[in-house]
């Protein structure tokens, strides 16, 4: 389940254009592709299976279909849902939910584009943002939505340092076929504002929806497709969530309440979820106000401009000191050997199945993930080349256990540590597989390792971005791209090293606090 948050540059503390996701898409592993030319006449493939890790990176899964290619396809950085390109052209993705009667799977119908599969297209032949939407619209009803997260519809944010676009798609049912002469997906999408700043937290977040407004984009058919269902009165505006959506779920209402009342809390009442005295209001969800998710709006201005360090304490959050705190519920209580009551080491927010199982805990979702697979942040900005300009900011594994790393758009080619991952190989030069080694030793003792882990973070952090500010400058004011290229991947690669080494040597602290067998 997919978190994703956008700042505007008229929302950020420096101006920049800030669009964050944070995956649960198996390959971690983030690659440049370069750009490439192709000879007229030639086929781009389209895959299933973009998400899962091969050992060959130039398998990308099972071939679908083909679309013809492009003379020129953009450099962009390839993951389980790619990113951001050369030109500053940057998506994020989160599944959300989909009336069942839209869902169509392999097999019940020819659909065979996927949302990580029309993200890499658009990154290859687009350079803006509305125009990825317009890309993404016409594909999707040519080749026909397929999904790749359950059976989930997908929103999409795109952005590029001008402008920002939210697009929803979803399926049409099953049995759709391509000389139906129907279009194969339903989507809409609605630009963002420049001084506004919004969350996805896998639910629609478009409402009423005017054909007139320019700033407004309906695919083909949708209207008529809704009236003929019953789902939309003749003549009636459309609201896409109310005419394509189900009931929405506590998963959606906790993150859109957490970032509503952090960043805009005199907007409006929001509910009051802090933590009281009482040990089991945890529990007890029977006085908690039940809100309409259209108490929240499509987007904000947030009361405060937002910088890159709220971005990453928002995917580090686990709703500590709410309601929704895992680590607050009262079955983690335990006696000392002094009698005295105190909460448990093993109290973690990322207790997973068997332990909720056994402590009977009620269930909750953090916004960051133990089994989460990276976060990232897209840094956009327009007063400088796209190379020198576009950061690419990433967190492998749980962000809480990782460090965020800075990488310039001007870098060659990925260090190898982020690119090499393998979830049923362990490998020592593995970045993603040192930070998750340190997250589950973090689970034997998450109390007593947090505070150790916390520092070690960000101690490194600083160190790194501190250094960074430094390349940064040096970048802008280097005018030939071949030496910004040379010192953003020396940079890089020094950096991924150092988090490498640190990483490592933060696991043996932890094996020495947590795993010598001294009671305490």
């Amino acid at each position: 389940m997919c978190t994703v948050i956008f700042v505007g540059p008229g929302a950020s503390a420096d101006g920049s254009t800030l669009l964050s996701h944070s995956d649960t898409g198996q390959d971690s592993r983030v690659r440049r592709i370069p750009a490439a030319t192709h000879e007229p006449g030639s086929q781009a493939r389209l895959y299933a299976g973009i998400q899962e890790v091969r050992p060959d990176p130039e398998d990308f899964g099972e071939v679908l279909g083909q679309i013809p290619q492009v003379a020129l396809t953009h450099a962009y950085l390839h993951s389980a849902y790619p990113h951001l390109n050369e030109h500053q052209l940057a998506l994020a993705e989160s599944t959300t939910s989909q009336r069942p009667e839209l869902v169509a799977l392999r097999d019940e119908g020819e659909g065979c584009l996927t949302i990580e599969q029309a993200m890499a297209l658009a990154l290859q032949r687009c350079t803006k943002a509305l125009e990825a939407v317009e890309l993404i619209g016409r594909l999707m009803e040519e080749q026909g939505f397929l999904p790749s997260c359950g059976d989930g519809g997908e929103l999409l944010l795109l952005a590029d340092p001008q402008d920002a676009w939210v697009m929803e798609v979803f399926g049409v049912g099953k049995g759709w076929r391509r000389d139906s002469g129907q279009p194969g997906a339903l989507w809409a999408a609605r630009r963002v504002g420049r001084d506004q700043a919004l969350v996805v937290a896998n639910w629609s977040v478009l409402t009423e929806l005017d054909p007139a407004d320019p700033d407004v984009r309906i695919g083909r058919g949708v209207i008529a497709f809704a009236q003929a269902r019953g789902w939309l009165a003749p003549g009636q505006r459309l609201n896409w969530r109310l005419a394509f959506t189900p009931l929405p779920r506590e998963w959606a209402l906790s993150r859109l309440w957490l970032f509503h009342q952090r960043f805009a809390p005199s907007l409006r009442e929001w509910p009051q979820r802090q933590l009281g005295p009482d040990p089991h209001q945890t529990l007890d969800a029977y006085v908690q106000a039940l809100e309409s998710i259209d108490l929240y709006p499509f987007s904000i201005r947030p009361e405060r401009p937002l910088a890159l360090a709220d971005l990453m304490a928002f995917h580090r959050d686990t709703f500590a000191g709410t309601v929704y705190d895992l680590t607050a519920q009262p079955q983690w209580t335990v006696q000392d050997a002094q009698g005295q009551s105190r909460k448990s080491e093993l109290a973690t927010p990322f207790p997973g199945p068997e332990l909720t199982r056994l402590l009977r805990l009620t269930r909750r979702r953090p916004v960051a993930r133990h089994f989460g697979h990276y976060a990232a942040i897209s840094q956009l900005r327009s007063d400088r080349a796209d190379d020198a300009a576009g950061v690419y900011w990433l967190a492998l594994d749980n962000p809480i256990a990782a460090p965020w790393l800075p990488f310039s758009l001007a870098t060659r080619q990925m260090p190898e540590p982020v690119r090499d991952y393998d979830p049923d190989r362990f490998s020592t030069g593995s970045l993603r597989w040192a930070v998750d080694f340190v997250d589950n030793l973090m689970r034997l003792g998450w109390q007593r390792a947090l505070p150790l882990v916390q520092q070690r973070r960000d101690a490194f952090e600083a160190a790194v971005q501190s250094e960074w500010l430094l390349l940064d400058d040096a970048l802008a004011r280097e005018p030939d791209a071949a030496k910004r290229s040379a010192q953003a991947t020396a940079f890089a690669e020094s950096t991924v090293q150092r988090a490498l080494q640190r990483w490592v040597e933060l696991r043996h602290e932890l094996l020495v606090q947590l795993t010598n067998n001294r009671w305490v």
